[in-house]
């Protein structure tokens, strides 16, 4: 395949214009051909800067694109790249993955491919300035697969549809060919026991070819079909081994059925029960694993479940029920009583108390009226309201939840690295095995020599088939992202899943995340004769018109005790002390010591009572009315209920807890305590907590972050696993791999845990495929028969193969039973 802003130089060498963005001047250009220049490999590089892009002659084999891009994005410039997930049809095993990604990754302009067999679906990442869908369609061809068109992502019926189609595709072959093994079996088992038929003596043969054909040619099709295409590109894979094998057999008993003189008569031996069992029993392998895989998805298929079909739209003045995928933004959706809310958006008109808990986990209906916003897919539970559409199709949240768990279980793990390079050797390696057990049973073994060195052929061929392989990491990862979602847990990708029980330090920080981050009066003291109504009256009102955190904190506890707000005058900001102005013609002043400093009000009697306050964590407000102490009001940001638990428990699984916050030293401290943290570090900068994460990263920790808000953003991108607050900021939420929906920490233990059952997992399912490949090819190429005079027959190979696929599926199946420990769900 051939694109038009490439060239090769020799076989080793490519020609490629990188587009890159974010340069401004000449310095930019220099900055651009020196980092890319000091890379192995890059022969040439020239950077223009009006067209924003750099040529770059390069030597394959020493990088590649994505080493350049990444040294582009790290010096401070960006390299524009997009994804996109597609469905591959035709992958069985561990080696097939490795030929679709070798294939895609060798487009001029694709960064990465990785596979994931268990959802049959490649993840391509690449520049769209050099490669379009088509590009990547031609290559998967063109080494024997098929690209499937996606659908949309909430589309689940078409995926469903696939699926029902596929299965019974399967379970008619499967039928077919367990029809017609049956008498084939008995047939040859009868001839194997010596028992005399006349009939069957003469014409058995003819009649075991006449039983085994069909199965060969349409129910074992598929194998046959893709061998021809793997070879064709001069590839193998487990088709490859099941056709040579079947094929063999099956090749050498219809020679012997029709020229039979052209044979010894020892040698007169067929073969046709073994091909038809083989194949039969592959069949019946692939039928369960296909069946067990099917249930792998059923998160995603949950989610998706979630999502009505259609919304109630107010259109030219009429109500009409219109499909779910024809909402706009913009329109005015109607929702009643008991219904699902369609999409998300902004209530216009009416109230109601709707069910968030598929969002938040939390089981109390949250009260909404005009301007709250509203989540598709959560249950209006009393009144009927009106709302203007602001997110639809792929755009809203759970569509969003939708495709992060997708890309999640899409994603690789680096275990399935080493995987996928041992696969890219195994199949020739098999058949080089079974060609040399051939060649030496048919030299040295006993007679018939044919006879032995055909069985132990095929057995070879049979039992090496790399499904369990291909099979043990995606499962797990596919099963365990997805219970994790179930858990209101978001694990992003793959390699955070696997490092997520790695980490041995975690940092929290403190607003949002260990506190409710919405601060609350907890004290008021009245003072010189004024009492505690009168005294939250002048407060709240001057506090309700600012917009400080501390002074929404006083005017929400005044509507809670059902105060009035009075009118304000000469109202004023002052940065870093208070507010000021007049209620009811006094002089009210809120604020800091240092406010109370500025305008000589004294409070030194009142000094021991607010440093009490302060040592406990509070933030302590003065009320003065016209120059003199009227009273303090102390507030607080909340620690969450589970906060000191989650960290209990996280120091119990080994992990050093830190708390870092911007806050001041009193209220860190105080929190520190209440939590019991390890260490804290208070009135940290955003820029100094990436800083620490570097500095226990050098230390020789893996970290991981735990935050909510924009200024933890940085820290949880530079953090080893960076876990977001689902009730945090859209940016933390991005920067983080892991998102806990409900926004509790209790989650973090619960995600390191499960992180630790699916890695177990893994490691379950890839030891027990090694061991059985391993072990299961030495045994069938025949060693334990000068030893013990067994030999594996081909058909015993064929049911171990299809039971060792199918109990990695049943195996990774498990994760789907996780449940958080006792003590975590306190």
């Amino acid at each position: 395949m051939k694109n038009p802003e490439e060239e090769n130089i020799h076989a080793e060498f490519r020609k490629l214009q990188v587009p890159v963005e974010g340069m401004s001047c000449a310095s930019c250009v220099l900055n651009v051909e020196k980092a890319i220049g000091g890379l192995d490999g890059v022969q040439k590089v020239s950077v223009n800067l009006l067209m924003k892009n750099a040529d770059i002659e390069y030597d394959s084999q020493q990088t590649n694109l994505k080493n350049i891009a990444d040294t582009i994005q790290q010096a401070g410039y960006n390299v524009p790249t997009a994804d996109i997930q597609l469905k591959v049809e035709g992958m069985h095993c561990a080696s097939c993955v490795n030929r679709v990604e070798k294939a895609i990754e060798q487009i001029p302009g694709v960064l990465k491919a990785y596979v994931n067999l268990a959802l049959e679906q490649v993840n391509v990442s690449y520049l769209p300035r050099l490669v379009n869908l088509h590009h990547i369609q031609e290559a998967v061809e063109a080494v024997g697969y098929k690209i499937v068109k996606e659908k949309e992502i909430l589309d689940g019926d078409w995926e469903k549809q696939r699926h029902n189609t596929y299965m019974l595709k399967l379970k008619k072959k499967l039928l077919l060919s367990l029809i017609l093994t049956i008498p084939i079996f008995f047939i040859s088992l009868l001839e194997m026991s010596g028992l005399s038929i006349t009939f069957l003596e003469t014409y058995s043969r003819f009649i075991l070819f006449l039983l085994t054909t069909p199965i060969m040619v349409f129910a074992g099709s598929q194998f046959f079909t893709s061998a021809w295409k793997s070879l064709r590109h001069k590839a193998t894979d487990m088709n490859t081994l099941i056709a040579v094998g079947t094929g063999s057999a099956f090749l050498y008993s219809t020679a012997v059925t029709f020229l039979p003189f052209f044979f010894p008569v020892t040698l007169r031996h067929v073969y046709f029960d073994t091909a038809a069992v083989i194949i039969t029993l592959i069949l019946f392998g692939r039928f369960l694993e296909a069946r067990a895989k099917g249930k792998t998805s059923e998160a995603i298929k949950r989610l998706i479940g979630l999502q009505p079909k259609t919304a109630k739209v107010i259109r030219e003045g009429k109500e009409q029920d219109i499909p779910i995928a024809e909402v706009r933004i913009g329109d005015l959706i109607v929702v009643r009583p008991g219904e699902k809310i369609p999409v998300d958006g902004v209530i216009e008109d009416g109230h109601s108390a709707i069910d968030e808990s598929m969002i938040t986990g939390e089981s109390m209906p949250v009260e909404k009226q005009k301007g709250d916003k509203v989540v598709g897919a959560t249950i209006n539970k009393t009144g009927s309201f009106k709302f203007i559409a602001s997110k639809v199709g792929s755009q809203t949240v759970l569509a969003q939840i939708i495709k992060l768990v997708q890309n999640a279980q899409a994603s690789k793990a680096p275990i399935q690295r080493l995987v996928d390079v041992v696969a890219g050797y195994f199949v020739p390696v098999v058949i080089l095995v079974a060609t040399l057990s051939f060649i030496i049973w048919l030299a040295f073994g006993p007679s018939p020599p044919l006879t032995y060195a055909l069985i132990n052929f095929v057995s070879v061929l049979i039992i090496a088939c790399p499904c369990a392989l291909g099979l043990a990491t995606p499962t797990s990862i596919m099963v365990g992202t997805g219970r994790g979602a179930e858990l209101g847990i978001l694990i992003k990708n793959a390699e955070a899943l696997e490092k997520l029980h790695k980490i041995n330090a975690i940092i929290l920080d403190k607003t949002g995340t260990v506190s409710e981050g919405e601060p609350r009066v907890t004290d008021l003291i009245s003072l010189n004769g004024h009492n505690d109504e009168e005294l939250i009256k002048y407060a709240a009102s001057i506090e309700k018109v600012s917009e400080h955190p501390l002074g929404e904190a006083v005017a929400r506890y005044a509507e809670e005790k059902n105060v009035p707000f009075i009118e304000v005058k000469d109202f004023r900001a002052i940065p870093g002390q208070g507010v000021r102005g007049k209620v009811e013609n006094k002089m009210i002043l809120l604020g800091n010591r240092k406010m109370m400093q500025e305008y000589n009000v004294s409070n030194e009697k009142d000094q021991q009572l607010a440093e009490d306050l302060a040592l406990s964590g509070k933030t302590v407000l003065f009320v003065a009315i016209d120059g003199r102490i009227a009273g303090i009001i102390a507030v607080v940001d909340p620690i969450k209920p589970d906060a000191s638990l989650a960290v209990r428990y996280l120091k119990q699984m080994g992990l050093k807890v830190f708390l870092i916050t911007g806050d001041r030293y009193q209220t860190a401290q105080a929190v520190s305590n209440q939590i019991e943290v390890d260490e804290f570090y208070a009135e940290v900068l955003p820029e100094e907590k990436v800083k620490f994460v570097q500095q226990l990263q050098d230390a020789g920790y893996l970290v991981g972050m735990v935050g909510d808000g924009i200024n933890d953003a940085p820290a949880l991108a530079q953090a080893n696993v960076g876990i977001a607050m689902g009730t945090g900021t859209d940016i933390a939420i991005e920067a983080g791999d892991v998102t806990l929906l409900q926004g509790k920490l209790l989650s973090v233990p619960i995600a390191i845990d499960l992180s630790n059952a699916t890695v177990k997992n893994i490691k379950q399912n890839l030891l027990g495929s090694f061991i059985y490949n391993v072990s299961g090819i030495p045994i069938a190429a025949g060693l334990l028969y000068p030893f013990f005079g067994l030999l594996l027959n081909p058909m015993i190979a064929a049911a171990a193969m299809a039971a060792s696929s199918v109990t990695v599926v049943s195996n990774a199946l498990r994760l789907k039973r996780f449940i958080p420990k006792e003590n975590f769900k306190s």
